[in-house]
């Protein structure tokens, strides 16, 4: 037997997202949240001012519905990009090693959305990369289909 396809069938499509508000960022923040990566997938183009980032994001969207049906979790691979950068830093990362796999908690923003601020990533063991910006401007798409996460579950924080 097969099953019919529904009109929330319809909505399945990548991510392609923007920040220029804080608002807008509590919502990437939380679709980022328990995105893995290696060290070496960020690139700061300073020329450009902007900061990428290539990650494996855990689908929160998709939650729902896996667990609703039955099937596996999902992660996508997505970009995140920054605007405006004007320097970088970054507290407890050896980006040199390409075995260092990083944790997203959260997106942080201090300052006005109009600039300058920080807009911090803030990472799990205490990690986090600060990005100075002129002005809050970011974008989140997904660059893949979605895959099985390979752990088979969903993140899990105790909380």
């Amino acid at each position: 037997m097969t099953e019919d396809a529904r009109f929330e069938d319809g909505r399945e499509r990548p991510l392609n997202l923007a920040a220029l508000d804080t608002e807008d960022l509590e919502v990437l923040s939380a679709l980022l949240q328990d995105a893995v990566f290696p060290a070496t997938e960020m690139r700061w183009d300073a020329k450009r001012r902007r900061f990428a980032l290539l990650v494996n994001r855990f689908r929160w969207e998709d939650r729902a519905a896996a667990e609703a049906r039955g099937r596996p979790y999902e992660r996508t691979r997505a970009m995140l990009v920054v605007e405006n950068v004007g320097r970088v830093s970054s507290l407890g990362i050896d980006r040199r090693d390409a075995d260092t796999v990083l944790a997203l908690l959260a997106l942080d923003y201090e300052g006005p959305p109009e600039g300058p601020g920080a807009l911090t990533l803030v990472l799990s063991g205490d990690g986090a990369i600060r990005l100075d910006v002129e002005a809050l401007e970011a974008r989140l798409k997904d660059v893949t289909r979605p895959y099985a996460a390979p752990s088979g579950k969903a993140p899990d924080h105790g909380v």
